[in-house]
């Protein structure tokens, strides 16, 4: 992505480390589900290795040690409780996303396996709802990221061409899902994906967080 600016007629933002820091509500969802399996919890690169993983599909047996079922359970039902307590908008997100919203449409495609109610919900408990013309959660399609179908959908909802669209976010699978599809991506660094991890994906763009798109868009 040329830094004399991009046009795209859409943006699609993930939720969870790019628009929210949710590292509040990962530590405790963690403890919870710890405490209710009897067990001290780990510490904090542990805790948030547990995200990571499940976000990619991978097994947390060695971090919960013993039972992971049972563990999940507790921890996704603790976790999608306190999303609204426990998470707070990446510091100056709310300008960047008026911003945005002023040059081209934008959706949010979360990870999350909650209705899509929820997440309206919280996106106008934090202000920003008015910004988004569509949303999709992890319910809203039969295969999340790093599929492409939330991306799809999210073109087919507004009326657009994949290739006239921005995926940004924070993880391996946003990155992925983008270049799937056929999207422009851009990684950002408010997450839990490091530098090292998401430049291996090679994607358009990488960035501090999202408050620094809206000067890449023309």
């Amino acid at each position: 992505m040329k830094e004399n600016g991009f046009k795209a007629k859409a943006i699609f933002l993930d939720l969870d480390g790019t628009i929210v820091d949710s590292k509040e509500a990962y530590k405790e969802a963690a403890r919870v589900s710890f405490q209710a399996l009897g067990q001290k919890p780990p510490g904090a690169k542990a805790i948030f290795e547990i995200p990571r993983r499940l976000e990619q599909g991978l097994t947390i047996a060695d971090i919960t040690n013993g039972d992971s079922k049972k563990f999940l359970s507790i921890y996704l039902k603790t976790y999608y409780s306190i999303t609204r307590k426990k998470t707070r908008l990446i510091p100056n997100v709310s300008a960047a996303l008026e911003t945005l919203s002023a040059k081209t449409k934008l959706a949010l495609i979360t990870m999350r396996y909650v209705p899509k109610q929820n997440i309206i919900e919280e996106l106008d408990f934090f202000g920003i709802l008015p910004y988004f013309n569509y949303v999709v959660t992890a319910l809203g399609s039969s295969k999340p990221k790093p599929s492409p179908e939330a991306l799809i959908a999210c073109v087919r909802a507004l009326n657009i061409e994949i290739c006239d669209c921005i995926i940004a976010g924070d993880s391996v699978n946003d990155v992925r899902a983008g270049k799937a599809a056929g999207a422009r991506t851009v990684a950002v660094l408010s997450g839990l994906f490091h530098c090292e991890e998401l430049s291996k994906e090679c994607p358009d763009l990488i960035l501090n967080d999202v408050t620094a798109l809206p000067k890449f868009i023309e």
